[in-house]
């Protein structure tokens, strides 16, 4: 083959570290790009924030190829529900004519504690829990060693109870068999393993109730054991949970009341003392860290319009540093000034992709609040189908796109706060050729069983009737998906003693 040279033409996208950055901050959620602004403010010496209730701002002495004799600064700031790049310039002299000479040095204890001290109960606030708004929670293991430091107990059971508090799970229960326990053990402290069921019986009577328990008899046993012996229905209970706990977990109440020789009345009084009981009690003293979700949009309704705004709060306004930007030099190609150039450039590439990413996000937020604004009136029922084609068709954007934008961003609506994701669903054909959001079925299947009664609960096959007969069409299959997604049990297991 003889080589030759050949001129073609096409197009395709390449793409750029501006273009890699954009996507990047694009699909980040508001806790992760909060961390990524203060990585940059860290390594970039020229990007700078904006402090809140600073009145000052200059623009970037290099935008547009401007000379260099004006330091100045660039920042993004959001107005109403589009966010603008803003600038203005600002003499030094006038800054420095708005601070005194002579700065007062008298103040008062409010004035310096103010922002502390506002978190504090007043005099008339009888429902401030101090424990609730500072502690941090408390572990399972923590709670039991705390009572196990109180309890009288020698050296040897001492040990014996911290291997078997730590075999326990966070729900409250013993994983470790008493065998394992006892051969993990040292074998020179010559213990038998009668002495660790001994101090396994000395621990199930810490707080919680119920901990230290091997299964959900045991568990229930130990709270029941615990109960005072004049409680109603003590014996029955007992009875029940040690002879028939399976028969009642399969809602058999003729076999119950016949086996146990009582009437419905009673069994109802004894299903209620078990009900008291807590299945998992490790579960009310494990308690991690408090979780946020910060939002992203703000929607709101106003003069019967529903506004969409950014959470300003969220994103913190940036700017270039007029200082160290005015140190760059247009002729001077050393190393220090080629870094504070590039230094500079990359921080008007991020503080445009941060412009680009709201603009983004303000763009699909409000196409989502104009097609679901009948959920916004009437809740989930009136949720309607919505699929990332036809956001991705309205805002003229790829669906890729709106799938990064709609990926840990959430919306708060007066309804609550919701993930972008969750607006939208598929659909179900109705009997009129319609179209039904499987969100709105959801909530139709949820308020169906919260009115159904409880001797006779409804199955999938009655509920995809009663579905039927309001013009949708849903398989008894897609009914038992929908009901499984909601956490609601199958009927035999929602049926009730009433």
């Amino acid at each position: 083959m003889k080589p030759s040279l050949v001129l073609k033409m096409g197009q395709q996208l390449t793409m750029t570290p501006q273009l890699q950055q954009a996507i990047r901050l694009l699909q980040l959620s508001t806790l992760d790009l909060q961390q990524e602004i203060q990585e940059a403010l860290e390594s970039n010496p020229m990007l700078e924030r904006q402090e809140e209730g600073e009145d000052f701002d200059h623009s970037d002495p290099l935008a547009d190829g401007d000379e260099l004799s004006k330091p100045g600064s660039q920042e993004v700031t959001y107005k109403d529900t589009a966010p603008s790049i803003e600038a203005s310039e600002s003499d030094e002299s006038e800054w420095s004519d708005r601070i005194p000479n002579e700065l007062p040095v008298d103040t008062a204890w409010e004035d310096i504690y103010q922002t502390s001290a506002s978190n504090l109960p007043s005099s008339d606030d009888d429902e401030w829990d101090f424990t609730s708004r500072t502690s941090t929670g408390e572990s399972l293991q923590s709670h039991l060693l705390w009572q196990l430091n109180l309890a009288p107990m020698s050296d040897i059971d001492r040990m014996i109870a911290m291997s078997i508090i730590d075999g326990i799970n966070n729900d409250g229960y013993l994983e470790e068999s008493l065998e394992d326990i006892h051969a993990s053990l040292d074998p020179e402290l010559d213990v038998e393993i009668d002495e660790v069921e001994v101090v396994l019986r000395r621990v199930q009577q810490f707080e919680p109730a119920g901990v230290g328990a091997r299964n959900l008899k045991e568990c229930l046993l130990l709270q029941l054991n615990q109960l005072p012996v004049k409680t109603p229905r003590l014996t029955e209970a007992k009875r029940l949970v040690s002879d028939y706990l399976d028969m009642l977990g399969s809602r058999d109440y003729s076999q119950l009341m016949r086996r146990m020789k009582i009437k419905e009345d009673e069994l109802r009084g004894v299903i209620e003392l078990i009900q008291s009981l807590h299945p998992r009690p490790g579960s009310e003293i494990e308690s991690g860290e408090a979780e946020y979700v910060v939002p992203d949009v703000i929607v709101r309704k106003h003069n019967d319009r529903w506004l969409v705004e950014l959470n300003q709060e969220s994103v913190p306004r940036l700017r270039v540093n007029s200082q160290y930007a005015g140190f760059v030099k247009r002729a001077d190609s050393s190393a220090d000034n080629t870094f504070m150039r590039n230094q500079l450039q990359e921080a008007r590439w991020f503080i445009k992709s941060l412009q680009s990413r709201n603009e983004t996000l303000m763009k699909v937020a409000t196409q989502i609040v104009e097609h679901q604004r009948g959920f916004l009136e009437y809740g989930e029922e009136a949720m309607k189908p919505l699929v990332l084609h036809d956001i991705a068709e309205a805002v003229g954007m790829h669906e890729s796109t709106i799938s990064r934008v709609t990926t840990q961003k959430y919306m708060h609506t007066p309804r609550g706060i919701y993930e972008l994701k969750y607006f939208f669903s598929s659909h179900v054909n109705t009997a009129e050729g319609g179209e039904c959001s499987s969100t709105a079925i959801r909530a139709i299947i949820k308020k169906l069983v919260a009115a159904e009664n409880a001797k006779k609960p409804l199955s999938d096959s009655k509920i995809a009737g009663l579905l039927e007969s309001q013009g949708i069409q849903v398989a008894r299959r897609t009914v038992a998906k929908y009901r499984e997604s909601l956490g609601i049990a199958p009927s035999s297991e929602r049926k009730r003693l009433v």
